[in-house]
């Protein structure tokens, strides 16, 4: 049986979340590491953007420092994401080391497979996002070329906001989100990370995320996403949900997860990566598409 590595990271800022996500994604992938399942939640919480998008699109800065939380710039694509009360998972692997691995979408689906199953432990039936056929909004659209579509006038400004729409990359209930991931590709690895919302809290997401014209609303939100605890039907903690997708993993992919902490090459990587990249205004306000 073929041994993967769980690292469980507890609680950081946003930064040193994706300062360590990196650091384990570049380790991987030079063949330092085996594949490398690891799970972390925000303290403070944090909105993070994706790689391309522009700070100031659909984001009230003014009211993320308010609550005392952070802006960070993910490594990946996507649109902004509130993290609070979630599990974030990430997964890292050689491209060669994985079915479809050639492939973003076809890896998409591979690596989703685990998540799935791990839900399902749980009680929960979900399925990627272009399979979806449920009831509610349906904000399906291609999800890697920016011409996402909308089902609904007026939705436009949620345009910015990952849990307003879901893509064919992302898990999804009844036609709502549950799971919503992002993937990034170098020197022959994979990056995927994700967030799965144990709870939502609609006013708190529409007050840091107002969408592009400030419009955005809690019933546009809450008609497009749900948290795991709303699709259970009864509450779940943080260690039984990441438990949950860990044995999804195992039951996939047929493999033994060995408990690990970071090497100490990649936790002064990631303290690197902090302190040089993701901690610096350089990063987090660039303009988008720049280098």
């Amino acid at each position: 049986m073929k041994q993967w590595r769980l690292i469980q990271s507890g609680f950081a800022d946003g930064a040193m979340n994706m300062a360590v996500d990196e650091a384990i994604a570049a380790a991987v992938a030079a063949g330092d590491q085996p594949p490398t399942l690891r799970f972390y939640g925000w303290q403070p919480p944090a909105v993070s953007l994706g790689y391309h998008q522009e700070l100031d699109s659909g984001i009230d800065r003014d009211a993320v420092a308010e609550r005392g939380y952070s802006i960070v710039r993910r490594p990946t694509g996507g649109r902004a994401i509130l993290h609070a009360d979630e599990v974030t998972y990430s997964f890292c692997i050689r491209q060669d080391a994985i079915k479809g691995g050639h492939s973003t979408m076809e890896s998409y689906r591979e690596i989703s497979r685990g998540i799935i199953a791990g839900l399902e432990l749980l009680g929960a039936a979900v399925n990627m996002g272009a399979d979806q056929d449920g009831p509610g909004p349906n904000f399906s659209g291609p999800g890697f070329s920016g011409q996402d579509t909308y089902a609904t006038e007026g939705h436009e400004a949620a345009k910015p906001i990952c849990f307003a729409k879901t893509a064919r990359c992302d898990l999804q209930a009844a036609g709502r989100k549950v799971v919503g991931s992002a993937q990034v590709r170098r020197n022959g690895g994979i990056l995927q990370h994700g967030s799965i919302p144990i709870t939502i809290d609609l006013e708190d997401q529409v007050a840091v995320m107002p969408g592009s014209d400030g419009r955005i609303s809690r019933k546009v939100l809450a008609g497009a996403a749900m948290s795991v605890t709303e699709l259970l039907g009864h509450p779940v903690t943080f260690d039984e949900l990441s438990a949950a997708v860990a044995g999804g993993f195992v039951d996939t992919f047929k493999v033994a997860l060995s408990e690990e902490d970071l090497s100490g090459e990649e936790a002064a990587e990631a303290e690197r990566l902090y302190a040089e990249k993701y901690a610096t205004d350089e990063w987090n306000e660039r303009v988008a598409g720049a280098k």
